[in-house]
């Protein structure tokens, strides 16, 4: 991983957690104290991290990014995957549907599909699919995180633990290979607890760039998905730990690995 990249995975965990350690960007990107101290000094003299007691956090004037940035980025990766996993879903099949930016193309991908039953935390997922080929949308409440316009907290919680769907299609923001899947909050993880525990079939969907990664909160285990949505295949030792742990693996590179 070149410095660059390696940069821009510092920035978004600091971005999603608000404040870390130099010891938990070195666990979290597996590298080295001295080089993120290294990388850490060059974000900080461009002025896109600043030095507080213990660690670094995002200056007060860089937002976290929006929902429409994300939606950029990795497009036709995220793109294909969505297709996959449109062509699994029947119509008139229910569904839940967390906010993640590769959702939301799933969510595009069921534009054609008829009758069909969603429940969702995010605004802007709901908003592709209400009022469409006769859909009945539902979104849960409670307050909505101001940069990707999802709703989390008890009334979320409560909201979607009423329902018994067909399919739970969520993200996450890394795989590894010992953790499994990971995310940056807790309430995601909770969240998507949720909604694996209130579905006959969870759907996983991830792109490459979330491959060998880490992030803060463990999501759930291999063995708590159904299936994993990717545009590429892993490499060992990530893709045996998907095949023991009896999560099929279903990709763009039309390679099905089941258990």
């Amino acid at each position: 991983m070149n410095p660059s990249k390696r940069q821009l995975d510092i920035l978004k965990n600091v971005r999603f957690n608000g404040f870390c350690t130099t010891a938990a960007l070195a666990e979290t990107l597996q590298v080295s104290m001295e080089t993120i101290r290294r990388n850490v000094n060059s974000l900080v003299t461009e002025g896109l991290l600043e030095k507080v007691h213990g660690g670094v956090s995002l200056p007060e004037s860089i937002p976290e990014p929006s929902f429409s940035r994300r939606l950029a980025e990795d497009k036709e990766a995220k793109q294909q995957i969505a297709t996959l996993v449109a062509a699994q879903i029947r119509n008139g099949e229910s569904l839940f549907l967390d906010n993640s930016s590769t959702t939301a193309y799933v969510a595009m991908a069921l534009s054609e599909h008829k009758n069909l039953f969603i429940v969702t935390n995010s605004a802007s997922i709901a908003n592709i699919l209400v009022s469409r080929n006769g859909n009945r949308v539902f979104l849960a409440g409670g307050e909505l995180r101001e940069h990707d316009a999802g709703a989390f907290g008890p009334e979320a919680l409560e909201f979607v633990g009423r329902f018994e769907l067909d399919h739970a299609i969520l993200s996450a923001s890394a795989v590894h290979c010992e953790k499994g899947f990971m995310v940056n909050h807790l309430c995601e993880a909770v969240f998507s607890q949720t909604l694996i525990s209130h579905s006959q079939q969870s759907i996983m969907v991830l792109d490459h760039s979330k491959f060998d990664k880490m992030a803060p909160v463990k999501q759930c285990d291999f063995s708590q998905i159904s299936q994993f949505v990717s545009d590429s295949t892993p490499l060992n030792p990530l893709l045996e730990a998907i095949k023991l742990g009896g999560c099929d693996l279903l990709t763009a590179e039309s390679q099905t690995f089941s258990q």
